[in-house]
């Protein structure tokens, strides 16, 4: 290991990656030429920061746009909205088939190789486990489930039901999809695209967490992204990494969870079992060129756990840093291309 890439480690142990801060270190000079526009999308935020060109749009234009493409995107992929095509494919029975856009499919297809490389436990057709326990409730209120209750629940999951036959998906059961654990890395590369076609090489672009940066900003400076360390009260940054041309996606059960008679439930659950994962990794951060990937990967890693999950990142090359739990302590192990890309050493 070489030096750089110790002090690398000796900064991570005693702080957690867990979140990202959509937010750049530090602040832009007052002269330096950056525009940057911001909103609401897919009940978050997004913000997306460039540098101009000859011929680019001004803010308030290309803010028109991108809300546009947000606006159609919903109305294709919302599961809070009745009339959205996936709700509507939703509330088809079984042995149904549906026209859907491309968007739905191109998630689809990626949640297809996803859910067979993790052995089934990335599945997009895990609604109703979430709501038996409550992870879906507008009221906040989490349940314990008893057993019968999961079983029953468990007879609706199942990504094995879905097929995609030309420009349609098809279900065998009754099942329903919920594709929001891959909308926003989706989103975030369409936004990328539509940047680049106006001519715009230097940007970054966050979405509801989710994050891609390219390029550098005025006076050769990199696009620094900090990421917070695991505090369950707090948001702390306690990383800074130097994105070009990389995504950088992470999940993790630090926010989202609930504890009864002294065990921590996870909102990430197990379509195999139908119980949230127990296993002690925390969270997981992975980098990679598609915003989309980044962000499936790190759903499949934490679930897959941290001796599964690690094996499929070594076997695979993916570029992530494991948080483990141990004890009231965490221990953080990056894998080799992560650390290659964080220490400049790639």
């Amino acid at each position: 290991m070489t030096s750089a890439a110790r002090v690398l480690l000796r900064h991570l142990q005693p702080a957690i990656v867990v979140a990202l801060a959509a937010t750049l270190a530090g602040c832009f000079n007052s002269t330096v030429s950056v525009s940057e526009i911001s909103g609401a999308t897919m009940g978050s935020t997004y913000s997306i920061k460039w540098v101009p060109v000859k011929g680019t749009p001004d803010p308030v234009e290309l803010q028109a746009d991108i809300e546009r493409e947000l606006e159609v995107f919903d109305a294709q992929v919302s599961t809070w909205r009745d009339d959205s095509d996936l709700s509507r494919f939703n509330a088809l029975p079984a042995g149904a088939c549906a026209p859907m856009p491309q968007p739905v499919l191109d998630m689809v297809q990626l949640a297809q190789s996803l859910n067979a490389a993790s052995d089934g436990r990335f599945d997009v057709t895990v609604s109703p486990l979430l709501d038996l326990w409550g992870f879906h409730r507008a009221d906040g209120v989490q349940v314990v489930p008893d057993q019968p209750s999961i079983d029953r629940a468990l007879q609706k999951v199942g990504q094995q039901h879905l097929r995609i036959e030309d420009d349609t998906l098809c279900k065998d059961a009754d099942v329903e999809v919920d594709l929001s654990s891959l909308a926003a890395g989706y989103m975030v590369d369409r936004a990328a695209e539509q940047l680049v076609a106006l001519g715009i090489t230097d940007y970054m672009i966050e979405m509801t967490g989710e994050l891609k940066a390219v390029g550098r900003k005025p006076g050769d400076v990199p696009w620094r992204i900090a990421i917070e360390e695991p505090r369950d009260d707090e948001r702390m940054a306690t990383m800074v990494v130097e994105l070009d041309g990389y995504a950088i996606s992470t999940s993790g059960d630090y926010r989202n969870y609930f504890e009864y008679d002294g065990k921590r439930y996870s909102h990430t659950v197990d379509p195999l079992t139908g119980w949230p994962v127990m296993h002690g990794l925390s969270a997981v951060t992975v980098m990679d060129p598609s915003t989309l990937m980044a962000d499936g990967l790190s759903t499949l890693l934490l679930v897959l756990g941290p001796e599964k999950g690690w094996q499929y990142a070594q076997d695979n090359n993916v570029a992530a840093l494991f948080v483990v739990r141990e004890g009231a302590e965490f221990v953080s192990r990056p894998t080799p291309l992560f650390e290659a890309l964080t220490t400049g050493e790639e």
